[in-house]
């Protein structure tokens, strides 16, 4: 049985707009919540999904950052042609490090980066991450142990060559940082076991913003979207887009 995957999204309420962005090997579900939440408190969201992912992980291999990096500026040049001219952008992990650069290319209200890595692990333990979205996924549709393993098997003889440009992709967002002017929420989960956690502090301190906020969410991991405290984190975000200097 094929169990139906998450769809990218396109919540249009109010007329100030927010791409949300999920993270490496995530999708849209990753912020979903916090989309319909915006949505109730009178703000558009805009969630795309990074080529390669929500689909098979067979097509996810033949991807890279070039690829994501055209879904995100896609869904920003898809609100500008929509009509609307001020946008803010929310991204958890990887779309948390693509939330930065695009407030230091495109012009941004306000950016919130959500357990953005500034290092990345070696490849080696990048495509441990990249084994397990093929397991679950495969999972999800339904298919035996038996034949989960033997098209593992088939998988792993394609490697995903992109790793190494993701590592880079991180390196040189991090380079930067002192670039960004917006306004910055810098979010990360205490329990992260994913990122080196003091990378919330390297994007705090070396951004320029003169409106820059950092919190810590005690009792939450990675993926603090869906964690015990997203709750709070939706509320948090709110205020911090409430206190932009929108003109609508």
């Amino acid at each position: 049985m094929r169990v139906s995957q998450p769809k990218p999204f396109f919540f249009k309420k109010g007329p100030r707009a927010v791409i949300l962005l999920h993270g490496f090997t995530g999708n849209s579900a990753d912020v979903r919540m916090l989309g319909r939440f915006l949505e109730t408190n009178g703000y558009t969201s805009i969630a795309p999904h990074f080529a390669g992912h929500g689909v098979a992980p067979e097509e996810l291999v033949g991807t890279g950052p070039t690829d994501w990096w055209k879904d995100v500026e896609q869904a920003y040049d898809t609100l500008i042609e929509e009509g609307y001219s001020e946008i803010a952008v929310a991204g958890l992990s990887l779309g948390g490090v693509f939330s930065l650069k695009l407030g230091y290319t495109k012009p941004i209200k306000g950016i919130v980066s959500m357990c953005a890595p500034m290092n990345m692990k070696s490849t080696d333990l990048m495509y441990q991450g990249v084994l397990k979205y093929a397991r679950d996924y495969k999972n999800y549709e339904g298919k035996s142990d038996e034949l989960i393993e033997k098209e593992i098997e088939a998988f792993q003889e394609k490697p995903m060559e992109s790793l190494a440009d993701l590592r880079d992709l991180v390196a040189d967002v991090k380079e930067h940082v002192d670039h960004i002017y917006a306004p910055l929420f810098v979010v990360q989960g205490r329990l992260d076991t994913v990122i080196d956690t003091d990378s919330a502090n390297v994007i705090y301190d070396n951004s320029e913003s003169t409106d820059k906020h950092i919190k810590w969410y005690e009792n939450s991991g990675h993926v603090i979207t869906l964690d015990k405290e997203k709750k709070k984190l939706h509320e948090d975000i709110f205020t911090f887009l409430e206190s932009l200097d929108w003109s609508v």
